[in-house]
């Protein structure tokens, strides 16, 4: 509450950043799951494809390993052929309100929790086995019925179109999408193409906020090592732009978020510890998975 100071430790989470302040202690916080800067651009968007080549084989591991339950392939490489098979298919004959855009994307979301996988495994068998996507699926056709994720889009764009200019030359976009098709077979070049923010008239609403490498080493990054839409080469990027300012703790894990939604205890340790007495890792490090 403005004009009052807590009067013990406060922990909380906004999208991925926790903070704790007291009335002996100054505000310290943690960085979870990070894009590689303040504002996401083209540049960041395009990394979506990369999240999900690296976190894919995960789930394909996951599915071979319940191949009699589910039947998506015996091995991680037959998962990954079936993926494919199923959003070709659906490229050319959508069906239950289903294309294959909407089932790329989809199988993008389950990575974000292991806890997704089984629902999405059930639609896939259902697809191979029936030709419709079941209860996962996406909306009947033909009912006019809004997306549930209308509104999360909108304050997504509202959001990132504000924050940062965009390209505005579609030849920009043109060769993004052929790199990335190339680049991202699993992701596509969907976050490589043109979106509102190449014609938002408002622009920027105020100059994104500056990484600076100078001042006390009071920053604490942790990311997944596997991570659909925050890979871990955001973690990275931070961390060399902060420079002798942070300690980047990489996690040997799968999906997006590690402390609280995650189950690391390694990680855990090391931000509970921060967030409680400020104690930081000497040095960059990594948490076994576990």
């Amino acid at each position: 509450m403005r004009g009052q100071r807590p009067r013990g430790p406060v922990a909380l989470r906004v999208d991925g950043e926790y903070g704790v302040g007291g009335a002996q202690r100054g505000a310290v916080g943690v960085l979870d799951s990070n894009i590689g800067d303040t504002y996401l651009d083209h540049d960041g968007m395009r990394l979506y494809g990369l999240g999900m080549e690296e976190t894919f084989p995960d789930f394909a591991k996951w599915a071979a390993a319940r191949h009699d339950t589910y039947g998506l392939g015996r091995t991680p490489e037959e998962v990954r052929r079936t993926y494919v098979t199923l959003a070709e298919r659906l490229d050319a004959n959508p069906v239950d309100g289903m294309d294959g855009n909407l089932f790329r994307f989809g199988a993008f979301f389950t990575l974000y929790r292991p806890a997704l996988y089984a629902p999405a495994a059930e639609s896939w068998k259902s697809l191979l086995e029936t030709g419709h996507p079941g209860p996962a699926g996406g909306r009947p056709p033909g009912t006019g019925a809004p997306s549930p994720n209308d509104n999360a889009w909108s304050v997504f764009l509202a959001v990132t179109c504000n924050d940062a200019e965009w390209p505005e030359d579609i030849g920009t976009y043109h060769r993004a999408v052929a790199e990335d098709r190339e680049r991202y077979p699993l992701y596509g070049a969907a976050a490589a193409n043109v979106m509102p923010c190449a014609y938002w008239k408002l622009g920027p609403s105020e100059p994104p906020v500056r990484i600076d490498n100078t001042g006390p080493a009071d920053v604490l990054s942790v990311q997944n090592q596997r991570d659909p839409v925050t890979p871990l080469r955001g973690g990275e990027l931070l961390d060399e732009k902060f420079g002798q300012r942070s300690r980047l703790v990489s996690v040997d894990g799968s999906g997006h978020g590690v402390y609280v939604f995650g189950a690391n205890s390694c990680a855990s340790d090391v931000v509970t510890g921060y967030l409680v007495d400020g104690t930081m890792p000497e040095n960059d490090m990594t948490c076994r998975a576990g």
